[in-house]
């Protein structure tokens, strides 16, 4: 196997994986009840959990429909962009035999879990309508 093979190898394996997950929620519409469990947090208080509305903005971008992504789960869509993009480095990185690495120190990562919260926060308030799924 040669050095380029052997680099993307891994890369390769994940996008497999998720192109599998992706082709599998694009063909089980998740629009339909009974394909796939209720969000438990939903289920049980009545709240919008970060995730809720994930798979349907999932089965939306398999579909090339981005706006029904973004209204389904803006934080989701977002988050398969920002997946894609961080996949591409990964590989260009990988093949071009530069070291990957993600170093994020404290500040982008309270930073993030603070706009998680807030997202969760806004969605579940009487004004947050725009972000329920």
């Amino acid at each position: 196997m040669n050095v380029h093979a052997r680099a993307a190898a891994v890369p390769a394996a994940v996008l497999a994986v998720v192109v599998a997950a992706f082709g599998y929620v694009a063909a089980v519409d998740p629009n339909e009840p009974g394909h796939y469990p209720a969000c438990p947090l939903l289920r049980v208080t009545g709240l919008y959990c970060p995730g809720c509305g994930g798979l349907r903005s999932a089965h939306a971008l398999a579909h090339g429909d981005l706006a029904a992504a973004l209204t389904d789960n803006v934080l989701a869509a977002v988050g398969f962009l920002a997946f894609a993009v961080l996949w591409t480095v990964w590989v260009v990185r990988s093949l071009t035999g530069r070291p990957v690495r993600v170093e994020l120190g404290a500040a982008p990562l309270w930073t993030g879990g603070a706009l998680l919260l807030l997202f969760t926060v806004a969605r579940n308030l009487p004004f947050g309508g725009l972000l329920h799924p």
